[in-house]
């Protein structure tokens, strides 16, 4: 699973780089995609780069993933995190079983969980 700011970086601001994190993602994995992250992806874009929707729209309609939804309703204290706007983006990756959830978001740092595993989008590129 990717987070919100990965696909950001992916869209707004794509390089060598996020191209290949996204190639690896949708390619050597099955990647996920939550209804949260992507609600999030276009609320973010509309807010900040409105330019850039037809972009988020493109990018959603070719890229190969796995949708699922988000609850509503989610269940409180599976873990702590520091902002608890990302909450939900996490308990989406719990509740699915992904093995890996990708962000550059520092506030995923000190969360402690076995599943999935955090890594920031270079651990992934280096590791996979």
């Amino acid at each position: 699973m990717l987070d919100t700011n990965v696909l950001i970086s992916a869209i707004i601001f794509p390089n060598n780089r996020m191209d290949s994190l996204i190639y690896k993602a949708a390619l050597d994995h099955q990647l996920v995609l939550s209804s949260y992250i992507i609600e999030e992806l276009l609320e973010v874009t509309e807010r900040k780069f409105k330019n850039k929707m037809k972009a988020v729209d493109l990018f959603l309609t070719r890229l190969p993933y796995e949708l699922v939804y988000t609850p509503r309703e989610r269940e409180t204290g599976l873990f702590t995190i520091r902002d608890a706007d990302d909450y939900p983006a996490l308990y989406s990756a719990i509740i699915e079983s992904v093995d890996l959830f990708v962000s550059g978001d520092n506030d995923f740092e000190d969360v402690d969980i076995e599943k999935p595993q955090i890594v920031t989008p270079s651990e992934f590129l280096e590791r996979y």
